[in-house]
């Protein structure tokens, strides 16, 4: 079975929404309806941490729109442009589920997002191939990769509902924005311009992973171990968890699939330490 396109499943999942709402409605005249469980209460850190994944999503978004346009210009596979477009609506209902799980948490209004952080630049002078290489593979080869396995020790804990369907549908959509980047690689690696990317994959991949350290592997992260249950219940995860993940990721996942292009990340990560 094929999917099925993306105005149909978000008019399938409102008419579901719909449908069930008219359901609980019927049963409510008919008797007495069951007493919610009280929602777990929400911290500074959920409000903090649901506004932030706000922010990250609507990041994503603009940066795809970005990378999208990048593979308009340079003529690229009518099927990584449909990807890549499809990955826009995918970030932009993920801002919004998001966005209904802040609020419900006593979220207030957020700071506009820097302009300046919603785009892309490529090096003066250098060939547009390479600088669509540089962000699908720090962008998605790196960050979706390492989301999959992120987002489903999120959502394990989580028991808030309209927390835990943000996360399932940020994890499923996550695996197919992953797949993106491998292919993307994979294509950009069959053009003429190969040697100069895979040279340019060797070179800066070490800075990628550096960056990706002081993001996942914060100083001191390791020590922050634990976090309330009514915070998991909401959807986070102690600070340490976010580096256990990325280590593992880079053995299971990054080592393997560059591996294929050859690519050294083991070497990469050890020398992104320094």
């Amino acid at each position: 079975m094929t999917d099925a396109p993306d105005a149909e499943q978000d008019g399938a999942a409102d008419a579901e929404q719909d449908g069930a709402a008219d359901a609980e409605q019927d049963g409510a005249a008919d008797a007495d309806p069951a007493p919610r469980a009280p929602l777990p209460p929400a911290s500074d850190a959920v409000r903090g941490e649901w506004g932030r994944r706000i922010e990250a999503e609507y990041r994503s978004a603009a940066i795809t729109q970005h990378l999208t346009l990048w593979l308009i210009q340079m003529g690229a596979s009518p099927d990584l442009i449909d990807d890549g477009l499809r990955i826009v609506k995918d970030e932009l209902a993920h801002a919004r589920l998001s966005h209904r799980v802040h609020v419900l948490a006593g979220g207030g209004a957020l700071a506009p997002l820097r302009r300046e952080t919603l785009g892309l630049k490529g090096k003066e002078g250098e060939p547009l191939e390479l600088a669509v290489a540089r962000a699908g593979v720090e962008i998605f080869c790196l960050g979706e990769t390492v989301a999959v396995p992120l987002f489903k020790v999120l959502r394990e804990g989580c028991i808030v509902p309209a927390a835990r369907r943000a996360l399932d549908r940020i994890l499923r959509d996550e695996v197919r924005h992953r797949d993106f980047g491998w292919t993307l690689l994979r294509y950009l690696l069959e053009l003429p311009c190969a040697p100069a990317v895979r040279l340019l994959v060797e070179r800066e991949l070490p800075s990628m992973f550096a960056r990706m350290r002081k993001s996942y592997m914060p100083a001191g992260g390791a020590r922050r171990a634990a976090i309330s249950d009514d915070d998991r219940a909401w959807g986070l995860m102690p600070v340490a968890r976010y580096g256990e993940i990325l280590e593992r990721a880079v053995e299971r996942d990054y080592v393997p699939r560059f591996a294929e292009h050859g690519v050294d990340a083991r070497a990469a990560w050890r020398r992104s330490a320094a």
